[in-house]
């Protein structure tokens, strides 16, 4: 799989204040990448860049595989909702669909009813969209950053301050994109629980800097539930487990036994391990979040 968006010591300086420092993110093609961070952390400033609403004080990103001035060719590929949707509030849905159509030389009736379709807001008529939800509003901002067929969606918050339903309802149409019109998703929100249903791959913000970048195999592995065995002889205890079934099985950074798999059977592996005449010193079922990660990394508490 291709990155379709990478960046390199992306940097960004107001005055004296360093909002964003050597930024270096990878996005592959045809994913879900969310960007982790508390508020103010400097999300939004990266993704005003990428989407070319600012532009960096120092570094660079390519963007289909072009750099610098070529990468900003392909800007048009690219869909943009952040912050607030920019919507005509006295404008139904369709209206508000119809005039972007029409400034990208693309409209047709049957294109915005399409687009209207797949952000879920096919009953909502002539309905201004002044009167609508919080995550009406929101669909219809992604309805509209679709407009065109981008590649690649830039989205800042598109879940922040939605109830459960209006969550689940983004999430599953976001899905959709990506699966079904393959479109490359960068999103950024504080509602870890979420990003981790949908995110293919993540990156890791705080203070500015990009601490971790990781994929949901990666995830699996650092956050996922497992089995910790701590024994003098790690490496007999792997040889046995394997050979009672458990082949699943690694060595962390600081010499337990990590079992991936059974988890259910942590009585049964001791069993092997004392029959296997390894010893056993300690025993431990780990589960571990998203936001235990998180945190993990940042080193603290965030709000958001």
């Amino acid at each position: 799989m291709e990155y379709i968006m990478t960046t390199s010591g992306l940097t960004k300086i107001y005055g004296s204040k360093v909002a964003v420092e050597d930024i270096n993110i990878h996005i592959r093609e045809g994913e879900i990448y969310g960007l982790i961070g508390r508020n103010g952390a400097g999300k939004t400033t990266i993704m005003r860049m990428l989407s070319g609403l600012s532009n960096p004080t120092k570094g660079t990103f390519s963007m289909f595989g072009k750099e610098g001035a070529e990468a900003k060719k392909y800007m048009h590929q690219v869909g943009v909702l952040i912050e607030h949707p920019g919507l005509y509030p006295n404008k139904s849905a369709f209206e508000n669909l119809k005039i972007k159509a029409l400034g990208l030389g693309v409209y047709s009736k049957s294109y915005v009813d399409d687009i209207i379709s797949l952000v879920g807001l096919e009953n909502t008529g002539k309905k201004q969209s002044g009167s609508f939800s919080l995550g009406m509003r929101q669909r219809l901002g992604i309805g509209l950053a679709i407009v065109g067929e981008p590649k690649l969606i830039i989205l800042d918050e598109p879940i922040n301050g939605l109830d459960p339903q209006g969550i689940v309802e983004v999430r599953k149409m976001l899905e959709n994109l990506r699966d079904e019109k393959k479109i490359t998703v960068m999103i950024s929100s504080h509602i870890l629980e979420e990003l981790g249903k949908i995110s293919n791959s993540y990156g890791i913000i705080h203070e500015g800097k990009l601490l971790d970048e990781f994929t949901t195999d990666d995830l699996s592995k650092r956050c996922g539930q497992f089995v910790l065995i701590k024994s003098p002889d790690s490496k007999a205890a792997v040889e046995v487990l394997a050979k009672n079934g458990y082949k699943d099985t690694e060595l962390d950074n600081e010499g337990f036994v990590r079992v991936n798999e059974k988890l259910d059977e942590s009585d049964k592996m001791i069993k092997a391990l004392v029959n296997g005449n390894v010893p056993v010193k300690e025993v431990t079922v780990t589960n571990t979040s998203l936001e235990d990660y998180y945190l993990s990394v940042t080193g603290g508490g965030h709000n958001g």
